[in-house]
């Protein structure tokens, strides 16, 4: 998401979509896109459970949407909330990407009542907000031409 976000600002000329050959709906890797606010939220409801019940010991959760959505679908996305296509290039696959991999996240319901409510196109559109306000990221541009 970041890649695509500075491609949108003209930091990058271009996003690289590493593989088109994967045995996926587009041909893209599909991922297990999560909105940050939702992320925060799973969060916070892990801290929740852990300091009403002392009791608990350690305990993976994956705090996911439980739903792929691949690299494509993603740039059509930003594509969509920034009103101009996101210019990118087939790139080739890299060593050791998989086609498929996104959470499952009965657990986090479950254990923490938690669960993502947020959408790739919210995702999208918040991600170009930020990102459209702060090109830089977190620094300013002095600070980005101190580095250079």
């Amino acid at each position: 998401m970041p890649f695509i976000a500075q491609v949108c600002v003209g930091r990058r000329e271009k996003l690289s979509v590493f593989g088109d050959d994967y045995d996926t709906p587009d041909g893209t890797g599909v991922r297990d896109y999560i909105h940050v606010v939702d992320l925060a939220k799973g969060h916070v409801a892990a801290l929740e459970k852990l300091y009403s019940n002392n009791k608990l010991g350690c305990e993976a959760v994956n705090l996911g949407t439980g739903t792929g959505v691949s690299v494509l679908e993603l740039v059509e996305g930003m594509a969509k909330a920034t009103g101009k296509p996101v210019p990118y290039v087939m790139a080739p696959r890299r060593p050791g990407d998989v086609a498929t991999v996104y959470a499952d996240p009965k657990n986090a319901e479950d254990m923490l009542g938690w669960k993502a409510s947020l959408g790739v196109k919210e995702m999208c559109e918040d991600t170009w907000r930020w990102q459209s306000l702060n090109p830089f990221g977190y620094n300013t541009e002095e600070e980005k031409v101190l580095e250079q």
